[in-house]
This record gives C-alpha cells, structure tokens and sequence, in this order.
C-alpha cells in the first residue's frame, strides 16, 4: 500500500468514526428526552409523531466584558451534521463553518443576548436564564414561522420560570447535538459581536480575548479604565488602584458619555436584551455581520423582528 493509499485510508477511518460519534450524539439525545418524558409524550409517539427537541446553551458567562449569548436549536431528527461538539473543543474556523451549515440545516434555532449593564442590574445566573428564556422564546424556522418546542435539552442547569419539559445534561454541549449546535450558535455570535466591540475600542483588545481576563485585557483595563461593555460587578477586583481621571476618559470621550452611546443592535435571528437606558441616550447603529440588517434598540421592551 502506497502512502497517498495509507492516508486516504486513514482518512476515511476517521470520518467513518465521526459519523458514529454523532449518531452517538443523537441517541444520546433522543435516549435521555424519550426515557424522561417518553410517558407524558406517549400519545403523540404512538401515532408515529415525533418531537420537537430544543438545546439549549450559553456563552460568555465568566467574561469581564461584552454580553452572555444563549443559543437555542432544533435539529432534524435525521440531521446528520457531523463534528459538533462543545464549541471550546473546536477551533475558530471549525465554529465558523459549522455555523453556516446549522443555520442552513436546524429545523429552527434563535440566539440571545443580555448586555452587561443588564448583567450588573440582575447577575449572570439570573442573566444567562433571561438570555436562555429568550432565546427559546424566538425560536423560528427559516420560513419564518414561530416554534414552540415539545421539550428543552439544557447543557448542566434547569431554566427557570418555564413551562416546556426540560433537562439539564451535565456537559451537555459535548454529549447531545441540539446542545451543541446551540453552543456554536451562542459563541460565533457572541464572539462577532466581541470582534466589532474591537473595533470601537481597540484598546482592550476584544478581537483577541473576547472580553476575558487575559493578563492582556487586565492590564488594558488598569490603564485605560472601564469601557461602555465592561461589567462594572465584575471588574472591581482590578480596578482598585485605577487613576480615577483615566478612568473617566476614554479616547477623548468621558465615561457619561460612553455609556450614553452603548453599541446594540437587533437582528431577525437575535434578540437583545438591556439594562435600564440612560438618559438622553443618542442612537447608534452598527453593523455586528456583514449583509445583515440591525437595528438601534432601547430599554427592556419586546424586542421586534426585522421583516
């Protein structure tokens, strides 16, 4: 055997062991939802109906700066997307691919985002439920038309204040696709939107750490101050010694007045979620993707659909 045989042999060994690990993936899914709720679905099952299964996760719960996204996802029951897994576990271009085939593939699929003066109103937890709330709360197929799923799969936590059956799955995004397919859906966005926040303030260095605690950004933060998206809860450890002056000033511009022109835009697939607004906020539109439509939002209010 050649070498060119011995790598395409090899080659299609791993795909041919790719494509059990997401059939696994599936009947994991399928397996703990039907054992749970399997009874109180029985008679939509009996008459060869099939349900709507929603996975549910988040991004961006231990960043200094930048919002929480929650993904929501319905996927065929035959889908057969390969390589999802927990989106940490894969490389950049592996999410970014992976997000235009579930876009394309998902039966429907929503994300949500809650903003950092939101986060330091309500905390994360209470901020990451609101966002999964959200989320499964938009969900909607490429039609167009609202869902309403049959059962929530959750990546370790129960959602409260929700009616829908639901499970938590400790590493749920590693072990059940809707799950996953949420989580790459939650952090592209998120990490999108975290790489045009860059571009206002360049420097923090968002494009890089996403708004983390990198020794990078801790720095940039002592020396610069807080910007607009940084969660002031979060960031009071780190800004202990910070020159008050700087710290007001930005670029030319005073903190007031940062925080009176916050960057959020909605999108047809996205909804966002605020604090309370300052007053006399002036609009701002930014473009979060490319030949994508956004628009300036305001306040807590029930976000609108683009048409």
């Amino acid at each position: 055997m050649t070498a060119r045989e011995q790598a395409q042999q090899k080659k299609q060994l791993r795909l041919l062991q790719e494509k059990e690990r997401s059939a696994a993936l599936r009947a994991f899914e399928r397996n703990a939802v039907y054992e749970k709720f399997g009874s109180l679905f029985a008679g939509k099952l009996a008459s060869g109906g099939t349900l709507l299964i929603a996975g549910i996760d988040e991004a961006g719960r231990g960043p200094l700066a930048g919002p929480v996204a929650a993904g929501a996802c319905i996927l065929p029951e035959d889908t057969d997307i390969l390589y999802l897994n927990d989106s940490k576990k894969l490389s950049a271009k592996k999410r970014d691919a992976l997000y235009d085939v579930i876009r394309k593939e998902a039966y429907a699929f929503h994300v949500a985002l809650v903003d950092a003066q939101r986060i330091d109103e309500i905390n994360i937890l209470q901020a990451t439920y609101e966002a999964m709330r959200a989320a499964v709360s938009g969900l909607t197929t490429a039609q167009g038309e609202k869902v309403s799923p049959d059962v929530l799969v959750v990546d370790a936590v129960t959602i409260p204040d929700l009616d829908i059956p639901q499970t938590g799955i400790i590493k749920g995004d590693a072990r059940c696709a809707s799950i996953a397919a949420a989580s790459i859906l939650a952090k592209v966005t998120r990490d999108r939107l975290m790489e045009e926040y860059d571009r206002r303030y360049p420097e923090y260095g968002f494009a890089a750490h996403k708004g983390y605690g990198t020794k990078a950004h801790i720095s940039a933060l002592r020396k610069y101050g807080p910007c607009p998206i940084h969660r002031r809860t979060f960031i009071t450890h780190f800004m202990r010694s910070v020159n008050t002056d700087r710290a007001r000033s930005t670029g030319g511009l005073s903190l007031r007045i940062l925080l009176e022109t916050d960057v959020w835009r909605r999108h047809a697939e996205i909804t966002i979620l605020r604090g309370k607004p300052q007053k006399r906020r002036p609009p701002c539109f930014l473009p979060v993707m490319a030949a994508q439509s956004w628009i300036g939002t305001s306040g807590t209010e029930e976000p609108q659909r683009l048409t």
